[in-house]
């Protein structure tokens, strides 16, 4: 649940639940000292699959990436937070919005620079899928 602050609503939030935090290293960038989209989308890989292994109570498998945008490029030395939402559930998938905000030790102020929709299947220990727990 967001929590919405009446005196400064105009400034944008991370929508979600924080799932995933790591900071952006040289290694993961380009000349330009941008960081690789693919970066990006494996750390947006992980950050669904916390979220998707919650809620199958157990393994899952990323079958699909619904949707990806990049907004702006994500600067060396960034600390990069991606968080989840849960948009679906099916009989063994879940859909899960990911988005990432990252923030610079020379700006204090974090910003929303991707965001994508991801399905995951819960499998068991054959690899085969399996029904999603009911929550009750």
């Amino acid at each position: 649940m967001v929590e919405i602050d009446e005196d400064n609503d105009d400034v944008p939030m991370p929508v979600g639940e924080l799932s995933l935090q790591t900071i952006a290293m040289p290694a993961d960038s380009n000349a330009d000292g941008d960081i690789f989209g693919g970066w990006l989308v494996s750390q947006m890989d992980l950050a669904g699959a916390v979220c998707a292994n919650r809620l199958a109570r157990g393994r899952v498998a990323t079958v699909a990436i619904d949707s990806m945008v990049f907004l702006r490029p994500v600067a060396v030395g960034s600390v990069v937070s991606c968080y989840t939402t849960v948009k679906d559930i099916g009989r063994s998938s879940m859909t899960i919005v990911v988005e990432v905000w990252a923030r610079h030790h020379s700006d204090a102020e974090a910003r929303k620079v991707t965001e994508g929709q991801f399905t995951f299947v819960a499998i068991d220990e054959n690899r085969r899928t399996r029904p999603v727990p009911r929550t009750s």
